[in-house]
């Protein structure tokens, strides 16, 4: 099981707000090529994404439903990778002061992934997510599009 956390610098309106749109969903989750709205009303509950990720000349198309959604401090997403299996994705958005701690829990719950699960899988999981938490900060702190006010990166370098 991979479970990482992140100090975001924004909100968690703020990072809710990023998670929230479908069309940044590439630009943070590890993987995916291109991403499209399937059912509902993303991030609401049942509401599902289809997207492809492209490794060397293979190409898998992908969906991912919301599991579970409480805006702005939790939501759970289950990515079905159709013979590779599924995998639960939970994040909890925490406030931290004025900022967001962001904890990512991420493991394969069937099929190939969940059997084949092991310690080497583990790390490549933990690398992933690691990744993964980086884009969602950048992107939450401006660093990739702005969302709300500026980063304190950004304010740094203005001083």
């Amino acid at each position: 099981m991979a479970v990482r956390h992140r100090l975001i610098r924004k909100t968690p309106k703020d990072v809710w707000e990023v998670l929230s749109d479908v069309e940044r969903y590439g630009h943070w989750v590890a993987g995916p090529s291109r991403s499209e709205p399937d059912e509902g009303q993303w991030p609401e509950l049942g509401a599902s994404l289809r997207y492809e990720i492209k490794i060397g000349p293979l190409t898998l198309h992908n969906r991912t439903v919301v599991r579970r959604s409480e805006p702005t401090s939790i939501l759970e997403l289950e990515a079905d990778s159709g013979p590779l299996g599924t995998a639960r994705i939970a994040m909890e958005l925490r406030p931290w002061g004025e900022h967001t701690l962001l904890i990512l829990d991420e493991h394969p719950l069937r099929g190939a992934a969940g059997a084949l699960h092991n310690g080497l899988l583990e790390v490549a999981q933990h690398i992933r997510s690691r990744a993964m938490l980086g884009r969602l900060a950048r992107l939450c702190e401006g660093d990739d599009g702005p969302v709300g006010t500026t980063s304190v990166r950004q304010q740094a370098s203005k001083a």
